[in-house]
């Protein structure tokens, strides 16, 4: 089975965001992962800790406090082509409640029995 190149995304949402998010990458992406269409993956709820600066504009809570809210680790793979990359990094965004969303790209190898798209 041969390894593909891809870049593997992940980010830190709200649960309640989740699906909103997952919407946007997939108008850009279908994130085939072998004989599968839509493979994401997501953890159970965990804390996500910021304090925002002067000049931020927080969706939620107050410049100068530290927040903890609730988030989901969202992760999912798409070919290695940089402008697929960039299209869904623009939509992720764009669908993203926080002014700036923690978002994690490493190049990886993966094992599938199919192209991943």
């Amino acid at each position: 089975m041969p390894l593909q190149q891809s870049y593997r995304i992940t980010n830190f949402v709200p649960p309640e965001h989740l699906d909103r998010v997952l919407e946007a990458v997939l108008a850009e992406a279908p994130l085939t992962y072998g004989p599968y269409d839509k493979s994401a993956w997501w953890s159970a709820a965990g804390t996500e800790q910021f304090e925002p600066k002067v000049g931020a504009r927080p969706t939620v809570r107050e410049v100068g406090r530290i927040e903890r809210v609730p988030t989901v680790r969202l992760e999912f793979v798409i070919p290695r082509n940089a402008d697929l990359l960039e299209r869904v990094l623009q939509s992720l965004r764009s669908a993203h409640p926080w002014q700036e969303p923690a978002i994690f790209i490493d190049e990886s190898l993966v094992s599938s029995s199919a192209p991943i798209a």
